[in-house]
């Protein structure tokens, strides 16, 4: 939210800076999150004069260009070289003298200086409007009133404001300081705790009056629940133009672009007052009569940005006696605006259903001002003031008169809260006891009144537009922020509990795996659960009936809840990608979601996802690229890290991966992991490979919990290694060479290792080299030559046996 500091001060009148305001602000709990100055014209002219033309002639080398002589109140008067077609002797011109900064309609700064043109020295430069910043006419010069004195500074003529501009960051529950005139209220009770008494200033709306009865448009509300108060009046003989420059000041200071005068004075209340108004064009109001109401489903509607939408059954309107005009508190209609040709007008003021304007405003994709104030709740209290307010600036600054008296639709009055606030229980949640007039004095200046006043608390009526104060704990945290959080004494004495958890807990486990991955240069993305339901395409084992659809989504693209943590990666993958990040490892912990009939389940999983290089580049080797290998190390590496070492493979063929493999503990599947196909990686416009695993984190922790601890002494005596290089068929695995090798001795063969693969020259067709180490140990005695030679045999008869290997 922006808020003009000049604007504030229309209500509080202070001479602080507005660095010192920003901090007040911000112990107030309204977070200043910068300040921007703002100048009305950029560079405020500076540097910029009034000058006379003394003479003008021809510039001999150019048929279009003239050489002027130009008095701008020095001893002398300078040359300067014009384009311009308007400009002649005895003019009062504004002149850009050497050095001043002038910036174009995009920002871009330029600086005038000394030059020659064609010729013919030039010492400054005769300005335009929009050269300026003082409008868009390029036609020619400004031509000012011989009034003006010359040398006069051009900032001294025109309206120039200078204004620094507060960036509020807001918190939701917060709507009543939603506008200047809110923040002012709360920076009065700020100055009042600091023993700084200012005057809230409120504008005047004594001067209303009907001035003729001659235009009546009846109102009539359909559903009070959903628009429990609606104002409105006529006013005719209106002439809509340009707003004055004051106006335009304000507006353009918090980033809004002028309109017209009728507009611009709807957002000025708006953003003034916090009450969203509308104007309609009168003419065009069918029936002379207004009707809030909810249309048919399906119902067609053409809203103010041109698109034609189709309207819910809960969808407020506005309407006429034939058609629609408005969804009521977030889009006016196409067809019913002030246009240029508008001559009266009805002005709206209301206050409409929270809930129902935030499903409207959701359901059709509209964030506007308007909506925003109405979905967090307005003052119901400030309708027709606000009304006041408006008709009487539309009258001042378009003419006009008032042709109807306010109609205000208001069945059953919203009241205050009422509450009781206990003092003790205040020292409680503060910790620190806070005196009782001190309380009263923070309370009232925050127009909180106190009702009865007792030994242990106090009897308290908050007002209506305080929709977040309705319990004693708001009450308590209204006192505290005026108060000063910065003000409450920090104790010496530190608290601490501690909890007693099992080692098995999710989170315990969950951080055993992620250092783990973390130790290998793995990095933990957490992304966003919800995601389109445009994947679902992209992979056959995902059905669209299980999908758990938002009711109110944001977008399409966060509409469903995801049922697989794939997609996610890939688009943190592709976001990197994009930004020259090509070596990537992710992992992530998360849930999946998914509608069975009329039960709803989430699972948790933990994926790996890698591409590009598995190690940085480095001048003493050669990086390595991410592989198949390298992932099946990754996820070997956890469960080993886990506990989990006994597990049997298989390959996995589905429609998610080119290559993959399976690893169960007996029917139980924990992990599935593979080379990701180029029809899905294409979708996210990645070419390069990628390897995703995804682990079944509920089975790993049922299989952690019952998983024994086994230790045993170091043993005395050696290891003794032997290697065999066996020529082997190319279909068989490394698995199954494991598997024999195991069979064959299962007491002294402690490790098997694959340390080298060859295929290709001088070996037949068909065939592949496995070089095989085989590590053996006694844990009692030291192991003989005969029995190690023994063992060998063994395990080279049965790999002839069962694989037709041979020794090479």
């Amino acid at each position: 939210m922006k808020i003009s500091y000049n604007w504030l001060k229309q209500f509080i009148k202070t001479d602080w800076k507005p660095e010192a305001t920003g901090e007040l602000l911000t112990d107030l709990g309204l977070e200043v999150e910068g300040i921007e100055p703002y100048q009305s014209v950029k560079g405020g002219l500076e540097g910029v004069i009034v000058g006379e033309v003394l003479s003008c002639t021809k510039h001999p080398n150019a048929d279009k260009l003239k050489v002027t002589t130009v008095n701008i109140g020095g001893e002398s008067p300078i040359q300067i070289v014009c384009g311009a077609p308007n400009v002649a002797a005895g003019q009062k011109v504004p002149v850009a003298t050497i050095g001043t900064t002038l910036y174009s309609e995009t920002g871009e700064a330029w600086v005038i200086k000394k030059g020659k043109i064609r010729g013919e020295e030039s010492y400054g430069m005769i300005c335009a409007e929009d050269e300026l910043g003082l409008g868009k006419s390029h036609d020619g010069i400004m031509v000012l009133e011989d009034s003006v004195k010359v040398g006069t500074p051009a900032a001294d003529i025109f309206e120039i404001e200078n204004d620094h501009v507060f960036e509020i960051g807001l918190t939701p529950n917060r709507a009543d300081a939603m506008s200047h005139y809110g923040t002012a209220r709360d920076l009065k009770a700020g100055f009042a705790q600091k023993e700084i008494n200012l005057e809230l200033i409120t504008p005047s709306v004594s001067a209303f009056h009907v001035d003729n009865r001659t235009l009546k448009i009846d109102i009539d509300v359909k559903n009070k629940d959903l628009a429990p108060r609606y104002c409105g009046l006529t006013i005719s003989g209106i002439k809509v133009q340009t707003s004055p420059t004051w106006l335009q000041h304000r507006l353009k200071a918090i980033g809004l672009s002028p309109i017209n005068n009728i507009v611009d004075v709807t957002n000025y209340v708006l953003h003034e007052l916090g009450q969203p108004l509308h104007a309609f064009d009168a003419t065009k109001i069918a029936g002379n009569k207004i009707e809030v109401k909810t249309l048919d489903a399906g119902t067609k509607f053409e809203t103010l940005d041109g698109v034609t939408r189709e309207l819910h059954e809960d969808d407020l309107m506005i309407c006429d006696a034939e058609k629609p005009m408005c969804i009521a508190g977030v889009f006016g209609g196409m067809h019913s605006g002030v246009t240029e040709t508008t001559t009266s007008i009805f002005l709206e003021s209301a206050y409409f259903n929270p809930v129902s304007i935030r499903k409207s405003a959701k359901r059709h994709g509209l964030n506007t001002d308007a909506s925003f104030r109405f979905e967090r709740g307005i003052d119901p209290n400030i309708t027709e003031y606000a009304l006041k307010r408006a008709a009487l600036l539309i009258q001042e600054i378009a003419g006009g008169e008032i042709t109807s008296d306010i109609i205000d639709f208001y069945p059953k009055k919203i009241e205050d809260f009422q509450v009781r606030l206990s003092f003790e229980n205040a020292k409680k949640l503060i910790g620190e006891e806070i005196p009782k007039e001190t309380i009263k004095r923070i309370l009232t200046s925050l127009d909180i009144k106190v009702n009865n006043v007792t030994e242990t608390g106090l009897g308290l009526t908050v007002p209506a537009y305080r929709n977040d104060v309705q319990r004693e704990a708001d009450v308590i945290e209204e006192i505290l922020r005026v108060y000063g959080y910065n003000n409450i004494k920090t104790t010496e004495k530190l608290n601490a509990s501690i909890s007693s958890t099992s080692r098995f807990d999710d989170h315990r486990i969950q951080n055993v795996a992620g250092n783990q991955l973390a130790s290998q240069g793995y990095f933990e993305i957490m992304a966003n659960s919800l995601t389109t339901p445009n994947y679902i395409a992209l992979s056959e084992q995902l059905k669209e009936e299980h999908n758990i659809t938002m009711l109110n989504p944001l977008s399409n693209d966060l509409s469903v809840l995801r049922q697989s943590l794939l997609f996610s990666g890939l688009e943190a993958v592709s976001y990197n990608i994009n930004r020259k990040r090509q070596d990537l490892k992710f992992f992530e912990f998360g849930k999946t979601y998914h509608q069975f009939n009329e039960q709803r389940e989430e699972h948790k999983h933990l994926t790996l996802i890698t591409t590009g290089n598995s190690t940085p580049e480095h001048w003493h080797g050669v990086s390595a690229k991410s592989d198949f290998f390298f992932m099946k190390g990754s996820i070997t590496a956890v469960l080993e890290r886990l506990g989990i070492t006994r597990y049997n493979e298989k390959p996995v063929q589905n429609d998610v991966f080119s290559e993959g493999l399976s690893l169960n503990f007996g029917k139980t599947n924990i992990v599935e992991f593979g080379i990701l196909k180029k029809s899905i990686l294409k979708h996210f416009d990645i070419s390069q490979e990628v390897f995703f695993a995804d682990f079944k984190w509920e089975a790993i922790l049922d299989l952690v919990k019952h998983n024994k601890i086994i230790y045993k002494d170091i043993p005395k005596y050696p290891e003794v290694r032997r290697d065999f290089a066996l020529l082997l068929d190319e279909a068989v695995t490394f698995e199954s060479i494991h598997k024999i090798a195991k069979q064959t001795e299962k007491q002294l063969l402690k490790k098997v290792n694959l340390f080298d693969v060859y295929q290709g020259k001088n070996l037949p067709k068909g065939k592949k080299s496995y070089a095989i180490s085989f590590t053996l140990q006694d844990d009692n005695k030291t192991l003989t030559d005969k029995q190690i030679d023994k063992i060998m045999n063994k395990l080279q008869s049965n790999f002839e046996k069962q694989l037709g290997a041979e020794l090479r």
